[in-house]
């Protein structure tokens, strides 16, 4: 328990470019992004012709595109993260045939990430100093954490957000610091008036991060909504904007490393509920709150941490009645509305806290799972005769169908 192996880790910090660095990644963005966009027009014009196209033929036309006057510009920022968006495509497709995403979409220069992506022949590391291909000088990064003793960087991803911020994450083979073992397991349920509510009868609050900063989000919007399209200012008011956004997002992103961290240290064994966000995020009255909770942030998170540190993480069916199952004799009641937050159960008389009931049943039924690979569907038959599914009471019914990954 609680042994940790070597994994992948991405150490992402913030650095200061000189005016010539800026200018040079900013032209590498914007080739990094017209290679995307040329190959994917290129790959569906062959898939209308009926011929197949991969990533060497898309090399091979990078070769070609680079030798035509309207795009010679490309030969002049480094190669590699031009092959590597090559290949980034590739994975997009892969992931597309494989049914595990969308059909590719063409890159926006406003709207999409501006990031490329250096292999170990584009860069050079060494004594805490990292310096790209075509830049004669290291970039000025804040070593906010250390790497790894004798990491040796394997890709560098340089990125810039909407706020103007500039990051360089480093992808390196890590093990990380091994968590004390444990038996403890425990349920967790997530909520919107209350973040997460463990099995152990603790409650997190919920920051609601959008929240606290939603009157000047606001303010700025309008701003930015008065200034004349195409100019300055509405540049300057759409950086202010995106600055607001950032800080929410920030201080979310925090409070969940935080939280999933302590839960990861605590327990070996952590289950909890295979909720729909996609489905959630179509009823617009919740879809601003579920949001700003960041559930499947919170789940990602947990996924990996567990990975690294040799916990056990289960997810329960979604549609098992965790809400309305009553965890001292398992009579499931009927339809319960978002506003009762506490409900006798009819049938033992035990009252039950809405969250903490919850918890409760998806710990129990993830130790089944956990213990004998128990299929997590039970008492669907009680809402059969209604004609419809059981789905978690922690929202009201999103009447779409199903998403397919």
């Amino acid at each position: 328990m609680g042994t940790s192996s070597l994994v992948k880790r991405a150490f992402k910090y913030r650095f200061y470019p000189t005016d010539a660095q800026a200018a040079e990644l900013s032209r590498t963005f914007g080739c990094v992004r017209k290679v995307y966009n040329l190959a994917l027009a290129a790959r569906a014009d062959a898939w209308t012709r009926q011929e197949r196209m991969g990533y060497g033929q898309t090399s091979a036309l990078l070769t070609t595109w680079k030798r035509t006057k309207e795009l010679a510009y490309l030969a002049e920022v480094s190669s590699v993260p031009l092959q590597q968006a090559l290949r980034h495509l590739q994975s997009a497709f892969a992931g597309f045939w494989g049914k595990r995403a969308k059909y590719p979409r063409f890159k926006s220069k406003r709207k999409s990430r501006a990031s490329a992506e250096y292999t170990r022949s584009a860069f050079r590391y060494a004594d805490g100093h990292l310096t790209l291909a075509k830049m004669a000088e290291p970039l000025d990064i804040v070593w906010s954490r250390p790497l790894p003793a004798g990491a040796a960087p394997s890709t560098v991803t340089v990125s810039r957000d909407s706020a103007g911020r500039w990051f360089v994450s480093l992808l390196c083979e890590d093990t990380p610091a091994p968590m004390p073992a444990t038996t403890n397991a425990v349920g967790i349920d997530a909520g919107l008036t209350v973040l997460v509510t463990l099995s152990t009868g603790e409650k997190i609050p919920n920051p609601r991060h959008e929240r606290r900063d939603r009157d000047r989000l606001a303010r700025a919007q309008r701003a930015l909504a008065r200034k004349e399209k195409g100019s300055k200012n509405r540049a300057k008011a759409r950086t202010r904007v995106a600055r607001i956004h950032t800080l929410i997002a920030d201080r979310r992103r925090d409070h969940l490393h935080k939280l999933t961290t302590r839960l990861v240290r605590e327990n070996q064994t952590l289950v909890i509920e295979d909720l729909t966000v996609k489905n959630l995020l179509r009823n617009h009255t919740l879809a601003r709150a579920v949001c700003d909770a960041g559930w499947r942030e919170l789940r990602s998170m947990l996924e990996y941490k567990t990975a690294w540190y040799g916990r056990v993480l289960v997810t329960t069916d979604r549609w098992f009645p965790s809400t309305r199952l009553c965890s001292a004799c398992g009579t499931v009641a009927g339809a319960m509305p978002l506003h009762v937050r506490e409900w006798t159960c009819e049938n033992c008389g035990t009252t039950h806290d809405r969250d903490g009931n919850a918890a409760i049943n998806l710990l129990a039924a993830g130790l089944a799972v956990a213990a004998c690979g128990a299929d997590v569907r039970p008492h669907r038959e009680s809402s059969s005769r209604s004609g419809r599914s059981v789905v978690k009471q922690e929202t009201p019914p999103v009447r779409v169908g199903l998403p397919s990954r």
